[in-house]
């Protein structure tokens, strides 16, 4: 057994696992990367495996740095299964083909006002690239164990953090392997906690927030106070979000806001993402994987106005006056239909941007909550003169003492730990607590780098 660290090694973003077992190849996580320049040219370069050698590919969860390359690697000629829970395999179907769409978009854009340094500028892949890679999914339930040929088994735990995430057990001849994923909390507002830690000889285990603990304050407050500041200037509050997991969260929170009359309920409230309009439906059709009941999920569906259209984006842009909240994607301002709300409504200091969670490096939410007085956007530099604010509880990922927790209560003890999934800083602080508070070898491998399982 040997495993390869294709992504998520020195960054956040891009998880890419590749296990090579006797003749088999398994790519756990398809991830994009994002972020830096520097890295999302990876996405352009080839990986050093040809798709079509690898068998099978099983996946995490289905936010885009999990799953996003996926349909480069069915175009470039993977043809095996790709393995996830019903969840995920509903959420990449919204997420994916909305990614391949967005690019083609953005690259159509970019050549009509000529902003690129490309010509023309291309998308990394297709709408039609992403629908075809749909056809490769496998449904896995939580518990089940898959054989995956060759004496290799597999099993999905849940790992909270968002709907249908998982944490991947993989079995051969008497040794096993256990990937985190990406770790949810315990308190989250509407998932469950993340299952037991399965027992492993080695751990793969994310490091988003290895050296920091989220802000111990009650987000509900945190967001009333938001609100009513920014009301009270007649402004509006943009929220960048994840159109998954985020926005629902964020929706059922104004929602119990409203409720208990701590904020105005005649403050309208767009969603202003196709792909969260369509997630917030599949948490309809998933309630074995979260706590709100049917009557809930219907309520805070009918609590928002769903914005579908471009056109119907624009308008908002051009007619809304405060006070009024819009949630559009993407919840680190890399692009979507926040792009354009920033531009209309980031100059003005009646507004409010709000940011709900990690901000990765390089990211536009991360240089604004920074303090950046401009962003680049659609190749002009827009100023901020918008407050800035971030509600980081409000984060999907456990931070450094809940994962600590969450690894304490493991039955067995591994006998190597890799931390990935974490800028560097974070990393190496998530490997220091592990070898200090649990006794544990850990190591931060780096990008492609080789490491026999023995």
């Amino acid at each position: 057994m040997e495993i390869q660290f294709l992504g998520a090694a020195g960054t956040v973003t891009g998880s890419k696992y590749l296990l090579r077992i006797g003749s088999r190849r398994i790519l756990v996580d398809c991830g994009l990367f994002q972020g830096y320049k520097q890295l999302r040219l990876r996405n352009r370069s080839a990986l050093p495996i040809a798709p079509d050698e690898i068998d099978t590919v099983i996946l995490t969860h289905a936010h885009l740095d999990h799953s996003g390359y996926l349909p480069v690697l069915v175009r470039e000629g993977f043809a095996g299964p790709v393995l996830a829970t019903q969840a995920t395999r509903d959420l990449c179907g919204i997420l994916l083909p909305d990614s391949g769409r967005l690019q083609e978009e953005e690259a159509e854009f970019a050549n009509r006002h000529g902003y690129s340094k490309h010509k023309p500028a291309l998308p990394l892949y297709t709408e039609e690239d992403a629908l075809r890679s749909l056809r490769s999914f496998a449904p896995v339930a939580f518990g089940e164990t898959v054989d995956l040929g060759d004496g290799i088994s597999l099993r999905l735990s849940p790992a909270g953090h968002m709907l249908g995430a998982a944490s991947v057990r993989v079995e051969h001849g008497g040794r096993s392997i256990v990937f985190s994923g990406d770790v949810g909390r315990a308190k989250e507002p509407i998932l469950y906690p993340p299952a037991p830690l399965e027992p492993a000889d080695y751990l793969v285990v994310e490091s988003t927030y290895g050296n920091r603990r989220h802000e111990d304050v009650d987000a509900l407050s945190a967001l009333e106070a938001v609100f009513d500041r920014t009301f009270k200037r007649g402004g509006i509050v943009i929220i960048p979000s994840f159109a998954v997991g985020r926005a629902q969260t964020l929706m059922y929170m104004i929602y119990q806001l409203k409720q208990a009359g701590r904020m105005p309920t005649h403050v309208p409230v767009y969603l202003n993402s196709p792909m969260a309009i369509g997630a917030t439906k599949l948490y309809l059709k998933h309630h074995d994987y979260h706590r709100l009941s049917a009557q809930e999920c219907e309520a805070v569906c009918a609590s928002v106005h769903a914005v579908a259209t471009p056109e119907e984006s624009r308008r908002l842009n051009e007619k809304t006056r405060g006070p009024a909240v819009i949630i559009a994607g993407s919840g680190m301002a890399t692009g979507g239909r926040v792009l354009h709300h920033i531009k209309a409504f980031g100059p003005d200091p009646r507004n409010t941007i709000l940011f709900a969670g990690f901000q990765a490096g390089g990211t536009r939410g991360a240089s604004m909550v920074a303090g950046a007085q401009e962003v680049k956007i659609h190749g002009d530099y827009i100023p901020i003169r918008a407050e800035v604010a971030n509600i980081d509880s409000l984060s999907g990922h456990a931070d450094y003492v809940e994962m600590l927790e969450w690894l304490r209560a493991a039955k067995m003890r591994p006998r190597r730990v890799f931390v990935t999934h974490g800028e560097s800083d974070a990393a190496d602080a998530m490997r220091h607590h592990i070898e200090e508070s649990l006794g544990w070898p850990a190591e931060v491998p780096e990008q492609l780098q080789k490491v026999k399982l023995d």
